[in-house]
């Protein structure tokens, strides 16, 4: 009987044994985290290196701290034109409306600045006593040229003719913390106001000549002094100022949008 009651002991413990859990040390767990912690850390601090930073070599190398984007532009194309890509420091003629991005009011399009007939140089006037005006046609302006607001500029940089293009244009490239003031049919651009412009591009073509006086040496073209200002006195806030020379279409009045193009001449210029 106690070799009967040994044998079922020894089966029991043998079953104990291999029904058991299986556990593994825990003595090398502490150190397999640290080393993990510490590569995570590394491939973190690693990829707050831009790949896009490369220093020349009379730059010293220090330690890399967070990359910081204060503000940045920002376009999509609504549609790829067809045409031929714009060229710099050419006559553009686009369509366009601009918005103020924090609440959506319209400041100003290209269709609001219909200009009246003339005949003999002198306005066509109506059965009302009122001049005729002529059929809004799109606005000219000389791209990459500095006369309009810089974001306005860049925004529109690669299009094609026939394209369309949304524009984002943050504060600090458009009107920056001047205010523009509200006019007739065109409402104000406050400080520091991010501005969003559609623009279709219709045509390119080259810069008209200035005038030229008998006995006076050719003059170039008048520059604004500042981005986002037109030298054009007639100019409107918020819309691309066009070069002032005869056989040119007016200059539509437009509010000044933050990333608008010309400044107005109907409202005071902004200090």
């Amino acid at each position: 009987m106690k070799l009967v009651a040994l044998v079922f002991l020894a089966a029991a413990v043998a079953a104990a044994a291999q029904t058991a859990p299986k556990t593994s040390p825990t003595a090398s767990s502490p150190a397999k985290s640290t080393s993990t912690a510490a590569t995570a850390k590394a491939s973190t601090a690693a990829s707050t290196v831009p790949p896009w930073i490369k220093l020349p070599p009379g730059v010293p190398k220090l330690a890399h701290g967070t990359l910081q984007t204060p503000f940045s532009l920002h376009y999509e194309d609504l549609k790829v034109g067809t045409g031929a890509v714009g060229e710099p420091e050419k006559l553009w003629h686009i369509k366009y409306t601009g918005w103020r991005a924090a609440d959506g009011v319209k400041f100003d399009a290209w269709d609001d600045h219909k200009q009246p007939e003339t005949k003999d140089g002198k306005p066509v006037m109506g059965d009302d006593g009122k001049p005729k005006m002529k059929d809004p046609e799109p606005m000219p302006f000389p791209q990459g040229t500095g006369r309009v607001i810089p974001g306005f500029d860049y925004g529109l940089t690669g299009m094609k003719i026939g394209g369309k293009r949304r524009i984002f244009i943050p504060w600090q490239m458009a009107y920056g913390t001047r205010s523009i003031p509200d006019r007739p049919d065109h409402p104000g651009i406050p400080a520091k106001s991010d501005l969003i412009f559609d623009v279709e591009l219709v045509d390119v073509t080259d810069m008209p000549a200035p005038p030229m006086r008998p006995g006076m040496p050719p003059r170039p073209a008048p520059v604004a002094p500042h981005p986002g200002t037109s030298s054009q006195p007639n100019a409107a806030p918020g819309a691309p100022a066009a070069p002032a020379a005869s056989g040119s279409a007016p200059q539509p009045a437009a509010p000044p949008p933050a990333s608008a193009p010309a400044q107005p001449a109907t409202a005071p210029k902004p200090q």
